[in-house]
């Protein structure tokens, strides 16, 4: 009899290695995509390699993720304006640990013991960090700041990456979910991303100079720890959850623009790019 190990859900797409191409943001009848959710879905994958942890990914493509995380028992990631529940990828379930939370049948009588289920970013990296401390992503002491960094990352440096990778993103996601997209995008007032139309390509490049300020930007941050570590990773030495988030970008850009972005990502601040992406190349196995 095999093992339990932890289950991720990741969504599918027609190249070989997940993508996490959910970096647009929006709001339908049918979910609530944050610019950087699913790109959690790489870090954690990152986070469970550099680990050693067995686990298994489960596919489940856009369409299907609130009936599946329905399905275990999954918390919503937050509430709709009119009071329903929102559920999105990323998500965990660890069947080697119990949950602590109380949970109905549908009679109303109390239900067994139900394994771990998670799905909100944060809770999931403490959660494994608290769970399986062995080779910690997080050192003791800089929770706050971690969590503060990768908060930047998601909210702010991914922030002109959207208007280029967007519409390539979306060329690669199955006709159906590209169908289920169109319907959000029709169905919305506020602001969306253009999922279908490319950029026109002076419009672009424009674009790549305000994604390469903000990778200088944050290059210039980082080389302050080169007086007393490697200048490469957040931490000055050893990889943790920040580089992770900022390597999910890179993974990103790599898969969705080898040929227009990666080529010049990989040269930009002296290669720091292509050795943070080197230091994490061997945690980036899909099980």
């Amino acid at each position: 009899m095999s093992q339990p190990m932890i289950i991720l859900y990741d969504v599918p797409s027609n190249i070989p290695q997940p993508w996490a191409p959910n970096a647009w943001r929006i709001r339908s009848t049918h979910s609530y995509l944050s610019p950087f959710r699913n790109l959690f879905i790489i870090v954690f994958r990152l986070i469970l390699n550099y680990k050693r942890l067995p686990y298994r990914t489960c596919w489940v493509e856009f369409p299907d993720i609130e009936p599946t995380l329905r399905a275990i028992n999954a918390p919503p990631t937050s509430t709709r304006p009119d009071g329903r529940p929102v559920y999105t990828l990323p998500a965990i379930l660890d069947p080697t640990h119990v949950s602590s939370s109380t949970h109905f049948d549908p009679s109303g009588s109390l239900s067994q013991p139900h394994p771990v289920v998670l799905t909100h970013p944060n809770t999931i990296a403490e959660y494994l960090e608290h769970t399986y401390p062995a080779r910690p992503v997080v050192p003791e002491g800089t929770c706050a700041l971690q969590t503060l960094f990768v908060h930047y990352v998601s909210e702010i440096f991914v922030q002109p990456l959207l208007q280029i990778l967007v519409p390539l993103s979306h060329q690669r996601l199955p006709p159906r979910v590209q169908n289920h997209f169109r319907a959000g995008v029709a169905g919305h007032r506020g602001d969306t991303y253009d999922t279908a139309g490319a950029l026109h390509a002076r419009r672009r490049e424009e674009q790549w100079v305000a994604v390469q300020a903000q990778f200088a930007f944050l290059a210039g941050i980082l080389e302050k720890n080169a007086c007393d570590g490697d200048g490469d990773v957040a931490m000055g030495h050893e990889l943790t959850y920040a580089d992770f988030a900022i390597c999910s970008v890179l993974i990103w850009i790599e898969k969705i623009a080898p040929h227009e972005g990666w080529p010049r990502v990989r040269e930009w601040d002296g290669g720091r790019w292509w050795r943070l992406w080197e230091r994490c190349k061997g945690y980036m196995d899909v099980f």
